[in-house]
């Protein structure tokens, strides 16, 4: 019972939150220029992590100017962490756009949109990704192309990172992990299967002592690379960093 008390608390600032940020991406986000939106999104992602409970831990340093982030995939939460840490523009899956209330802050925050089901649309996105790259942008993928339960990483796709080959900027791999009171890897956080963004939201608003760690490892050049290698890579050194 307390439990769930506590989460109804949490859900009912997460909603004010929105609210709050819906209210900055309609008045005030038109009129920043790059590098203050990046600090409110961050902002505006530590409070959301801070008003579900959950404590951020960052390991490791995010490469100066452009790169593209590759991390393994868990939840919607990959998103929040991430951007709590270091800003960047996501590559999501199109459904997202029609997320009640929440595509609003999404698209505000410059995500690109995949649509999984068509197999052409993975090079439009390429481009695009490959764009922002050459503008200095950071962009972030998740190159198991769907989410896992955080016990084990599922094979890697590698189309998205032919971009940051293409612009010879460097990817910076991400191991992200969750973990609560409970278990070392905490399943209140797992966005797999049937499970609704309602659902999900429940879950971790009662989780007790939910933490999230950012591990930003090393940057691997892109120079003469070979895309699956890279993945391959980039897969190898997030399993390393999650086994340890």
């Amino acid at each position: 019972m307390l439990r769930s008390l506590r989460a109804l608390g949490r859900l009912l600032r997460v909603a004010v939150h929105v609210l709050h940020g819906l209210l900055i991406v309609h008045w005030t986000f038109g009129r920043l220029d790059a590098a203050a939106r990046q600090q409110r999104v961050q902002w505006w992602s530590r409070a959301l992590l801070r008003h579900l409970g959950i404590t951020l831990v960052v390991r490791g340093t995010p490469r100066p100017g452009a790169k593209l982030f590759v991390a393994n995939h868990i939840s919607w939460l990959d998103i929040v962490a991430i951007n709590a840490t270091a800003p960047a523009r996501f590559v999501s899956k199109a459904e997202v756009r029609h997320w009640p209330v929440l595509h609003r802050l999404v698209t505000a925050a410059g995500t690109l949109y995949l649509e999984r089901e068509k197999r052409r649309d993975a090079l439009r996105v390429v481009h695009q990704v490959a764009q922002a790259l050459h503008h200095g942008d950071t962009v972030a993928v998740f190159p198991e192309g769907t989410t896992g339960t955080g016990h084990q990483l599922l094979p890697f796709h590698a189309n998205l990172l032919q971009a940051a080959i293409a612009t010879g900027v460097p990817v910076q791999p991400i191991a992200l992990r969750y973990s609560d009171r409970r278990e070392a890897i905490s399943c209140a956080v797992a966005y797999v299967g049937d499970t609704t963004i309602v659902q999900s939201l429940w879950w971790v608003a009662r989780a007790d002592g939910l933490q999230v760690t950012v591990h930003l490892l090393e940057p691997l050049g892109t120079h003469h690379a070979e895309r699956r290698a890279l993945a391959q890579r980039a897969r190898q050194a997030i399993e390393q960093a999650l086994a340890a």
